[in-house]
């Protein structure tokens, strides 16, 4: 008797965290490639992140919800951690409230530039190398750059997140960091304050390591949505006061096309290595669905001030099995001192 009572209690005590927490989801991503790329032997790579993720919701009444969520990110091919020094939650790890005034959330996650900004890029954001997020629309920036090294380059740590509600079709994002200590690597720049410089050494530490930053990160995006046409204007600027700033925008002629188009700076004078410090990039791009099948094109342009510029023509093609797999085939052409060709194919799972 006593031991059923043992066991009623135990499922009225998960009983009431079930209701309690109104969905928790368990989500991810599993992609694995065959690449080839000039120079190099034929490998198994990926085009998008391999994540497993934990979010929920809980109604909290009078329309306030609380929110959590959790992202691991690993390498499929080995089963490690993502590039084997991230964090174990190096996709993100947020909780926060939403409600009639919007969300806010604090901890770690992609700034309120870069997760708005991927919807108006070719790949979706997504590190392929036919992509063109990681290397011409963002290259050389980094949102975090204090950080432990092999950390993320896209997310603040210790941060707070603002999303306001769509407001006829408007949308106002915001994120904050605070001036932690990381544990990152020294940083060189043309600012001193650790040795002398010499003719023979002209550069100096400006961050040693474990610095905190000089000033407090932010990150700010608005977007505007209506109907086939979207926009966006993005302005950014990390620990280091390196600063980013964008304009971008999509149309959709008909529903299976979508066109799209941005246009970034970069200002890094602060811990520039040269006489170079600025960079100017431009992508153009398209989406179009035909059948059960994704084409995606783009063409960019990186031109860093006295520097070699970056070219980049890509093309790609997914075709669903599923509403949760695709297989993919993916090329591109990079031009910068020399040309470098990319090819994979591959396949892709969400669940």
């Amino acid at each position: 008797m006593k031991k059923s009572l043992l066991v009623l209690s135990l499922f009225g005590a998960f009983a009431g965290v079930a209701h309690a927490q109104s969905s928790v989801v368990i989500y991810g991503t599993v992609d694995a490639n065959v690449q080839k790329v000039t120079g190099t032997s034929a490998a198994i790579s990926k085009h998008d992140n391999n994540k497993l993720g934990f979010k929920g919701v809980e109604d909290l009444g009078n329309g306030l919800k609380a929110l959590f969520q959790l992202e691991i990110r690993y390498e499929l091919d080995t089963g490690t951690l993502e590039a084997n020094t991230r964090p174990l939650f190096q996709g993100q790890s947020r909780v926060g409230l939403q409600g009639a005034f919007g969300t806010v959330r604090l901890g770690r996650g992609l700034t309120a530039y870069q997760e708005t900004s991927t919807a108006f890029e070719p790949w979706s954001g997504m590190p392929s190398r036919a992509g063109f997020q990681p290397d011409i629309h963002i290259a050389g920036y980094t949102s975090d750059p204090l950080s432990a090294a092999g950390n993320s380059r896209n997310r603040f740590s210790n941060a707070l997140f603002y999303n306001t509600p769509v407001m006829s079709g408007f949308q106002l994002n915001a994120t904050v960091g605070a001036k932690e200590t990381n544990g990152g690597p020294a940083i060189i720049g043309r600012n001193p304050v650790i040795a002398t410089p010499t003719p023979a050494n002209p550069q100096r530490f400006q961050y040693a390591a474990n610095s905190a930053g000089d000033a407090n990160p932010y990150s700010l995006s608005g977007t505007y949505t209506n109907g086939p046409v979207a926009a966006m204007l993005g302005y950014e600027r990390n620990a280091v006061q390196t600063k980013l700033w964008s304009a971008a925008a999509s149309f959709n002629p008909i529903t299976p096309l979508k066109l799209m188009a941005s246009y970034q700076e970069q200002d890094f004078g602060h811990t520039a290595f040269a006489a170079a410090d600025e960079a100017k990039s431009w992508v153009v791009g398209a989406n179009y669905t035909v059948g059960s099948g994704l084409i995606r094109a783009g063409y960019g342009r990186l031109t860093p001030e006295n520097a070699t510029k970056t070219k980049r023509a890509s093309i790609g093609y997914e075709h669903n099995l599923s509403k949760r797999t695709y297989l993919y085939a993916e090329a591109s052409q990079t031009k910068t001192a020399v040309k470098t060709n990319y090819y994979g194919v591959g396949v892709h799972h969400n669940f």
